[in-house]
């Protein structure tokens, strides 16, 4: 079985946001029919990115699951779509939109789908509120969220009311990375996308078990995208770091980083077996998901084949193919049923 907790899916529309809100900031997405495909721009009329059908049609969607047996896609939305820089009120109105679509597309094929719904992170409390209303909405097991919001990280007691709903209502949080430098020195080779994002990925994974994060919320399920980024080939000087240096690194939490291994979760996404060899010691066997980034171009675009061909042990495989997602997002009663 393969559960592939890392899927990004889109409305096929939505409204004017700049008109409907207005004010601008906002993607707008133009299908192109000759092509079948659309453009995302944003809204001074700039081309953002071209997107397929697999984004958001589902029977094409579950055509190309069948093809790379995919029993069951995890959707959450896209992160240029948080929105978090938006008036908050206007953020948590497009996200009930995008929240909603992805659960009709639960509720739908409700034995290929569950979903992680995005909230406006720039203000707690209707973040909560929308958590709470996703716990009630059709397959919808967490949130997805960026990886800071504004120059905040996730030790901030900012956050503590989110983490804290999280935990009472066990649903589960998807970090994901966004708002990579992209000036100066990033602005070539793709680096915004190939090293801004493992590294914007260490720093969430940092705030949380250097600031404590994880002491104060024991319960929390949390998974980090990608791998973890840079995070599990750079713990050695993380930990040494952490050693020889405790009035920066040890400030908050007194406990090493490494002790948290096996209390929170990473995605498979690391594009080779020695990379992967590399992640099952470090953040183990019991705590890695599958995960593609599907549908896009710097995903895995046959997922979970690089664990299929690994050398990991049969029940290694089935850990990360499937079990693991079945605990992270306590969907095994779903499954079996």
């Amino acid at each position: 079985m393969k559960i592939d907790i890392h899927t990004h899916i889109l409305p096929k529309e939505w409204p004017d946001l700049e008109k409907k809100y207005g004010y601008g900031g906002w993607l707008k997405i133009k299908h192109v029919t000759e092509s079948n495909s659309a453009s995302l721009y944003k809204d001074s009329g700039e081309f953002f990115r071209a997107i397929n059908p697999n984004c958001w049609d589902l029977n094409t969607r579950i055509e190309e699951m069948t093809k790379t047996s995919v029993d069951m896609q995890v959707l959450s939305t896209v992160p240029v779509m948080f929105n978090y820089w938006a008036k908050p009120k206007d953020t948590l109105d497009f996200c009930r939109f995008l929240n909603d679509d992805i659960a009709g597309s639960i509720h739908r094929y409700p034995d290929r789908f569950v979903g992680l719904g995005t909230i406006p992170l720039q203000d707690p409390e209707l973040s909560v509120e929308e958590i709470k209303r996703l716990k009630l909405l059709q397959g919808m097991k967490g949130i997805q969220i960026g990886t800071h919001y504004n120059g905040h990280d996730f030790d901030s007691s900012f956050f503590d009311t989110i983490f804290k709903t999280c935990e009472d209502l066990n649903m589960s949080i998807f970090v994901h990375p966004w708002d990579m430098p992209s000036e100066g020195r990033y602005n070539k080779f793709w680096i915004p996308w190939l090293v801004g994002m493992p590294t914007e990925t260490t720093m969430a994974l940092l705030s949380f078990l250097m600031g404590g994060v994880l002491l104060k919320y024991p319960k929390l399920k949390i998974c980090f995208a990608h791998g973890g980024g840079s995070f599990p080939y750079t713990l050695g000087r993380i930990d040494h770091g952490f050693n020889v240096n405790p009035a920066l690194c040890a400030a908050v939490c007194k406990q090493c980083p490494s002790t948290f291994l096996g209390k929170f979760y990473t995605d498979s996404l690391v594009h080779s077996e020695i990379s992967l060899d590399l992640l099952v010691k470090i953040i183990g066997e019991n705590n890695i998901c599958l995960g593609s980034d599907y549908p896009f171009l710097l995903g895995e675009h046959h997922p979970g084949l690089m664990i299929d061909k690994s050398s990991l042990r049969p029940k290694t495989k089935e850990k990360l193919l499937s079990e693991n997602a079945l605990e992270f997002l306590t969907i095994s009663d779903l499954i079996l049923s």
